[in-house]
């Protein structure tokens, strides 16, 4: 039986500091030599980096609908029956969306501890609790870590308000860190326009999980002992079984990736997911490699081309390294951040007009408004792609449009949607595709058919 102790790390609101939560819960057992899987809900491609420091494990999502209840339930399986503790960080707030975190941690009966930024408030942090203790009969329940308090007089106001006193898990403190160096939990793990900056872009990353696994470690769920977390302990079945077999559609066949500080929106699903299609998956930089790897086909992934745009443009011999890829017919499936990387230019948020690769027709705009945001749907034939899209940019190209990855309702006009671009070999859109949820159609788009 794969029997663990399990927690979803879960708010009334996005920014109330899950993220900051998870991770530091994650860092604190790994420290005391527990075995900590971490896993996120819905699409994130930024917060599993720093599940994954605090861990030491590789970090994938969950999610009812991009991933699906059964990719679900077997991730989580595999992980309960190798680990000592299962952490799931939601995502928004517990009951937002079709397919809430409370829908999740319902259906596969996992404790839900509430992180509540408490900052503002006194004892109406007792309401919220209740409301979101009892707005659904039978959800399982942990208790409530409340965060950014001002102090021990503030903790126990907080306290006070509670209708059970058995839900409270202690405080976090609005300032974790010595008088010096102390910074806002919220300043601890610190965010740009598309979400909070990755772990491996800071120097001191490990150093501020371990602040903040400092000071939870002094509240009543930061002391919990191994034993104590039994109470938590959740069956998620019996032996982990093995996935359905994946045709190796790929096989004989190397894919480069992009993977840098401007193409970093990678799930390592995706990775795993090639693999079984027996590809050969080589990483390399364009930021500061001369020349593509030996490839078959290429993956350009979603991230930040706008903040190394100049560092993209001059890197010309890159750029002559692709032309001759997509010259000979090589395929190129690029998301989003990857599909910028193509076009002729970009227009950054300051007004600045840089040229990019030039490999796609258009331009692209950097804007302050977010321009797109939700699940999407690419059907490709008899198959289906899922996954989801999150920009800043909007894109004008003269490209062919040979498919649109639609909402799944399917909502908007006939013609809505994230557009994919075909030009020669290249695959282009805004979309960012779970692989998982069609093999096939993933290696249609590197390759192995004829594509979409």
């Amino acid at each position: 039986m794969s029997r663990c102790p399990a927690l979803v790390i879960a708010a009334p609101a996005s920014g109330q500091g899950k993220t900051t939560v998870t991770a530091a819960l994650a860092r604190l057992h790994t420290r005391q030599g527990r075995r900590v899987r971490v896993f996120k809900c819905g699409p994130d491609f930024l917060d599993p980096h720093w599940h994954q420091l605090a861990s030491g494990a590789p970090v994938h999502q969950l999610d009812l609908w991009m991933t699906g209840a059964t990719d679900c339930a077997q991730r989580l399986r595999a992980a309960a029956a190798e680990a000592d503790l299962l952490l799931i960080e939601g995502v928004m707030g517990l009951f937002d969306g079709e397919h809430s975190v409370g829908d999740l941690a319902q259906r596969f009966g996992i404790p839900v501890l509430a992180v509540v930024d408490a900052s503002a408030m006194g004892g109406t942090l007792g309401a919220i609790v209740h409301g979101l203790r009892h707005y659904r009969a039978g959800l399982p329940w942990a208790g409530v870590l409340a965060n950014r308090v001002a102090g021990d007089r503030h903790a126990q106001m907080l306290r006070d308000g509670l209708a059970d006193a058995a839900d409270w898990l202690g405080a976090l403190p609005r300032v974790v860190g010595d008088a010096a160096g102390g910074r806002e939990p919220g300043g601890l793990l610190p965010e740009r326009h598309l979400g909070l900056v990755a772990a491996h872009e800071l120097p001191d990353a490990l150093q501020r999980l371990d602040a903040v696994a400092d000071a939870l470690a002094g509240t009543p769920l930061g002391r919990m002992s191994a034993a104590d977390l039994q109470r938590w302990a959740v069956d998620f079945g019996g032996t982990p079984v093995g996935r359905a077999a994946i045709t190796p559609l790929l096989a004989g066949r190397t894919v480069a990736v992009a993977a840098d500080e401007a193409f970093c929106f990678i799930y390592e699903a995706n990775i795993d997911t090639l693999q079984q299609l027996g590809a050969r998956v080589v990483r390399f930089s364009p930021l500061r490699d001369a020349a593509l790897p030996a490839c078959d086909a290429l993956w350009l992934p979603g991230g930040y081309p706008e903040l190394h745009a100049d560092a993209l443009a001059t890197n010309t011999a890159m750029r002559g390294s692709l032309q001759a890829h997509v010259a000979a017919g090589r395929p190129v499936w690029a998301e989003c951040g990857g599909m910028m990387a193509l076009l002729e230019s970009i227009t950054l948020a300051d007004g600045r007009r840089v040229p990019l690769w030039g490999l796609l027709p258009g331009h692209a705009t950097m804007q302050r408004r977010l321009a797109a945001l939700g699940p999407r749907a690419l059907r490709m034939g008899t198959h289906e792609l899922r996954g989801h899209t999150f920009h800043y940019s909007v894109t004008d190209s003269p490209a062919a449009v040979c498919a649109r990855a639609q909402r799944p309702d399917h909502a908007g006009a006939p013609d809505g949607g994230e557009a994919v671009y075909r030009h020669g070999s290249i695959h282009a859109s805004y979309f960012h595709a779970w692989f998982a949820s069609s093999p096939q159609a993933t290696a249609a788009l590197l390759g192995a058919e004829a594509g979409p």
